[in-house]
């Protein structure tokens, strides 16, 4: 009997099967700094513990995207080692800050599940919950993925999960002790605040960068994502490895500090579809659309809603006619950030 993990088929999930996935994970500051290798990121909170500190908060926390990250990769063996696409997310919260040395680790429960009508794949509705060495909630987020059959046959009952257009401002988790009444625009890099940006509004975020072979395998290597299509040239047809969605998520989210280099850290993920995919060559701009403004109890602190569209095209394209994404569009993103009144 081979004792290899093959991964999980469609037919090996069952409706609220909770999945406690392998290998916890300690964080330090390499993580950081691999990390802002990567991508463009810039964002004070999560560059110095003096600022971070004038902001209430002990020290610099791990950025939010490599809380993501993590969490995410524990569940690629579990969850998506055989998937055709990962669909898209939503109801996702940052419950407290991860801080260098914490130990994460991840669960998921199955919340949803539907065979497509091709009889040879099926998608995965999983609600998963990233927790920190106290056992305390960190993150959670719900997330859909296409997942191969291992053979044709029977399907379960369809079960689609009813999941909330987006994370009501009130439901945001705002970091203890987080205080930006003293802010240091200055040191931030930009003056604007809450009361600059506007509903409706469009930001360019001007720079684009070209997405290399190596770098992007060395991250998703860097989050112990295991998924084939980021690997394997022979898993696709075309011969190509398919970009980690997360990798573009971080590009774009860095990318946006032009515009929005006080939206400090993001606290919820209202939704997410990775539209197009996107390889090795691509060259990846940014843009965001304000979709909504709300006061918080935490002194000095508003929080924004905005849409981040990661594109190889044009900056405002986004749908077709037909209401469909427009080929240029990578990725999708509606999220709500923290930032100065």
């Amino acid at each position: 009997m081979s004792k290899t993990n093959a991964g999980r088929f469609f037919e090996d999930y069952r409706l609220g099967e909770v999945i406690h996935h392998a290998v916890p994970r300690t964080v330090s500051g390499g993580e950081r700094a691999m990390y802002h290798a990567l991508y463009p990121a810039r964002g004070a909170l999560y560059s110095s513990d003096a600022f971070a500190q004038s902001c209430g908060l002990s020290e610099s926390p791990m950025d939010d995207l490599i809380a993501f990250h993590l969490v995410f990769g524990k569940t690629v063996p579990d969850i998506s080692l055989n998937a055709v696409a990962n669909l898209g997310y939503a109801e996702g919260r940052w419950l407290r800050p991860v801080w260098p040395g914490d130990t994460l680790r991840s669960s998921s429960e199955v919340i949803g599940l539907k065979q497509n009508s091709n009889g040879k794949s099926g998608v995965v509705w999983v609600r998963t919950t990233g927790r920190n060495q106290h056992g305390e909630a960190v993150l959670e987020y719900v997330r859909w993925v296409m997942v191969r059959r291992r053979a044709e046959g029977d399907a379960p009952a369809t079960v689609i999960p009813e999941l909330a257009k987006s994370v009501a401002a009130n439901d945001l988790v705002i970091p203890e002790g987080l205080d930006f009444s003293e802010y240091d625009f200055e040191q931030a890099g930009e003056a604007h605040r809450f009361g600059d940006y506007a509903i409706g509004e469009v930001i360019d975020h001007v720079d684009g960068v070209t997405i290399e072979e190596a770098e992007h395998m060395m991250a998703t290597r860097l989050w112990q994502n295991t998924a084939k299509v980021h690997f394997d040239a022979t898993n696709r047809a075309d011969g190509q490895r398919l970009i980690y969605g997360g990798h573009v998520i971080s590009l774009a989210r860095a990318l946006s500090f032009n515009g929005l280099a006080n939206a400090q850290m993001m606290v919820a993920l209202n939704g997410g579809a990775h539209a197009n995919p996107c390889f090795s060559g691509d060259t990846v701009r940014a843009w965001s659309e304000v979709l909504d403004k709300a006061e918080t109890d935490a002194p000095g602190v508003g929080a924004i809603r905005l849409r981040l569209v990661a594109t190889k095209g044009k900056i405002g394209e986004w749908k077709t006619d037909d209401g469909k994404y427009h080929p240029s569009v990578l990725l999708d993103l509606d999220y709500w950030a923290l930032l100065p009144v």
